[in-house]
């Protein structure tokens, strides 16, 4: 780190958490990043990293970012309980989404299959017609 240990400046930040400086401005305009400011320049703090890996994470398991904002202001450092709870909520409930997705897709690959094996099955019946 450039600065200190403390901060990060947002070329560094951009290579340990392979994003786009876009992307943290983008965030930073959404509030969920406040990096300190030093005219142009941005630093960010510890709390702006574990902010980015929450959000990352939750973008990930397909979090809006209004949701990972109310995860986010729930944060305590005292009592996380209310922030667990709700994280455990929304979790459960786009696990479920997941899953439903992921069966969708199961379905629709093995009807692919069975659709591509049937049309080769015909494709060398033709050929097999046109060879007699």
């Amino acid at each position: 780190m450039t600065t200190s240990e403390e901060t990060m400046t947002i070329r560094e930040m951009c290579d340990k958490y392979e994003v786009t400086p876009r992307t943290l401005r983008f965030y930073e305009a959404k509030e969920l990043l406040a990096p300190i400011r030093q005219g142009q320049k941005r630093l960010f703090t510890r709390r702006d990293r574990a902010r980015l890996t929450l959000i990352l994470r939750g973008k990930r398991f397909g979090f809006s970012l209004e949701e990972i904002r109310q995860l986010l202001d729930l944060y305590n450092p005292d009592d996380n309980r209310a922030q667990l709870e709700r994280g455990g909520e929304m979790g459960r409930r786009h696990l479920e989404e997941m899953e439903r997705q992921r069966a969708e897709l199961d379905r629709a690959i093995d009807e692919l299959k069975s659709e591509l094996a049937e049309a080769d099955s015909r494709l060398q019946a033709l050929k097999d017609g046109a060879a007699a």
